[in-house]
């Protein structure tokens, strides 16, 4: 029993010993091997002509981007997959850009030397591959990502330019949504080293370009380019220009129909039309990925909606303030929300005054800046509703304004408006509510339900337009009508033979 016990260790050790080999591989080698294979799809979607491989490495792409913190691992695959002499020039620019290894990282276990017979013949037979214009550019972004995120800009605009050089010079169509990351990235480069303004010539060079090409996804991505390049700059006037002229394609993916959709919210509720900004705002909302995916994307828009909403005349739900990863950065939107709620202008200013940096950072001031009025309107809204009767003297202490006068003209500004029903005695200087009238005798609820027929309809356009259909190769295996017929006359033959069978065995 012993010998046997004995024997059952040692066949375990022996099992245990490459397991933990495995265990031992360094986190560098797992993460170039995963590359190489993220570039076999790359790869693969060039020979088969697929473009779904390519999309499924650059949603991969936030992922891999944080891998590359150690400089090992881009030096391996750029010396792996540019070894022939026709890339010797493109390698040793890469590698330039790439920070020198430590000394314990480049030191790596020395292999078995070999006979050189040996690899003399199998470097006769076995040659490194020629080098695909679509890997040298997802390599080449990869560089460009590294760079962005160590903060080495005047490195990365280098890089970013010599990238974009040689996406430009080969156009093919297999190259298409590697150039628009690549576009997105340039701009995001400019923007980040503050010299945005000197790439929008050829932003409208290659949005040309793509247009012709029908490159759906780089139009996509150059029309919000520029529509980002204009807003950063405040020039909204250019960019409701450019979206007049242009038609966003229908094809490009929700990520870039959501940001288009924003952009133009923010250029709508600049320009007064706050309707349209508030519905191009909820659509932003709903074709945003999920909340952990675009936090940040999904707190700009919230911010923007809450004070298009409140420039509206309408009172956003408290459910908006406490959703996940927005309770704490729409915490002073919450706050302007309660003061226009109440009408209370001293705690508006207030607020405003506490929260004016934030406000300018998120690009609202100027929209906040015109909801002092509406503060007044409601104001004056719940003064005509509490009061009858009420002096202006009084009406202007209640709305903290300066004088007598003042309150005068705002009042008889909101009769005008229709926003309260009341009536002025200049002489007397009392304003004078007059009864309420029955909201359902009014258009009101007509409006509301045109609002939600609308907005119903809208979704179930949007999910007609989401749907996928099969190819048109599917209709090849159906059968046509004809031969539908002919099989249909078959059977009925087939059926009276079976009955006329079937009388003549019963005499």
């Amino acid at each position: 029993m012993t010998v046997e016990v004995m024997d059952v260790s040692i066949s375990d050790t022996k099992d245990k010993e490459p397991e933990e080999e495995v265990e031992k591989k360094d986190e560098v080698t797992v993460i170039t091997e995963d590359l190489k294979e993220q570039i076999k799809l790359v790869e693969r979607s060039v020979s088969t002509k697929e473009p779904r491989f390519i999309l499924r490495v650059l949603r991969a792409l936030p992922a891999t981007r944080r891998k590359l913190s150690n400089p090992l691992v881009l030096r391996r695959l750029i010396t792996h997959y540019f070894a022939r002499a026709e890339n010797r020039s493109d390698k040793e620019v890469l590698l330039s850009f790439l920070d020198e290894p430590m000394e314990a990282e480049s030191s790596d276990p020395t292999p078995i030397e070999k006979p050189a017979s040996a690899e003399k013949g199998r470097s006769a037979t076995r040659a490194p591959a020629s080098l695909l214009l679509e890997t040298d550019v997802y390599l080449h972004l990869l560089v460009h990502l590294t760079l962005l995120d160590a903060k080495k800009y005047p490195e990365a605009l280098k890089c970013s330019e010599l990238l974009l050089a040689k996406v430009c010079s080969k156009p093919r169509r297999s190259l298409d949504l590697l150039a628009a990351r690549c576009y997105y990235y340039h701009s995001r480069t400019h923007e980040l080293a503050g010299t945005l303004h000197s790439i929008r010539g050829l932003l409208h060079q290659r949005l040309s370009a793509a247009t012709l090409r029908k490159d759906f996804e780089g139009q996509a991505v150059l029309i919000n380019c520029l529509m980002r390049n204009y807003l950063h700059y405040n020039h909204y006037d250019q960019a409701h220009k450019l979206i007049a002229k242009i038609e966003f394609p229908q094809q490009a993916n929700n990520n870039e129909v959501a940001r288009f959709h924003y952009y133009t919210g923010r250029i709508a509720a600049v320009r007064l039309e706050y309707s349209s900004a508030h519905t191009q705002l909820q659509l932003a909302l709903r074709k945003a990925p999920t909340q952990h995916a675009a936090l940040g994307f999904r707190q700009a828009v919230q911010k923007l909606s809450v004070v298009v909403q409140l420039l509206l005349g309408e009172i956003p739900e408290r459910q908006v303030f406490r959703g996940a990863g927005l309770r704490l950065a729409l915490a002073p939107y919450l706050q302007l929300t309660q003061a226009v709620r109440l009408g209370n202008l001293q705690r508006f200013q207030k607020v405003l005054d506490t929260h004016r940096a934030k406000f300018q950072d998120d690009h609202t001031l100027m929209l906040i800046v015109r909801l002092r009025h509406n503060v007044i309107k409601t104001g004056l809204r719940t003064i005509s509703l509490s009061y009858s009767k009420i002096p202006l003297e009084d009406v202007a202490a209640k709305l903290a304004l300066d004088s007598r006068e003042d309150a005068e003209f705002i009042v008889a500004k909101a009769i005008r408006d229709g926003v309260i029903e009341a009536v002025i005695d200049h002489e007397a200087g009392y304003m004078q509510s007059k009864e309420t009238v029955d909201v359902y005798c009014t258009r009101e609820p007509q409006s509301v339900y045109h609002q939600r027929i609308a907005f119903c309809l809208d979704i179930h356009n949007q999910s007609v337009k989401a749907m996928r259909y099969p190819p048109k190769s599917y209709n090849k295996d159906l059968e046509s009508a004809e031969e539908r017929r002919e099989r249909e006359q078959q059977d009925l033959e087939l059926a009276k033979e079976m009955a006329e069978e079937e009388d003549d065995s019963y005499p």
